[in-house]
């Protein structure tokens, strides 16, 4: 397959059709869906000590947008939701609340060991001071 084949490919695969999707209807109410498409394609071809060689490639990402909604003269749009990218930022902001929970019990305890042991001092140093008198 030459490097040609494979944009040429590549072209039939995104295509209007495949970014706006076809209409559906169903009761009055038209849905139609639109994506995200993006790809790109390279091709090349050379010679080496062991012959003549060609190559191509390519790569595709789709995610869905949402879908236009039409119910008479009203137009609306739907917008799709990412639950994986939900998730991870549910997941990115638990672990940042965790770490910040952490940082004010460290930071707590020390000042509560640190009040405890001035007080243990002047303790020791006021016993100290009535054994002498």
């Amino acid at each position: 397959m030459d490097a040609m084949a494979v944009l040429a490919g590549a072209r039939d695969v995104i295509t209007t059709q495949r970014v706006i999707g076809e209409p559906y209807e169903k009761n009055g109410v038209t849905v139609i869906p639109v994506v995200s498409a993006s790809g790109g394609g390279g091709g090349g071809e050379g010679t080496g000590s062991d012959g003549k060689g060609t190559g191509g490639g390519l790569g595709l990402s789709v995610k869905p947008l949402g879908a236009f909604v039409i119910r008479g003269d009203d137009v609306r749009w739907l917008p799709a939701v990412d639950v994986t990218r939900v998730v991870i930022g549910g997941q990115l902001l638990t672990v940042i609340a965790l770490l910040a929970i952490r940082s004010i019990v460290r930071s707590r305890t020390r000042r509560v060991l640190l009040r405890e042991k001035i007080r243990g001092h002047a303790a020791r140093q006021r016993a100290k001071a009535e054994r002498k008198s």
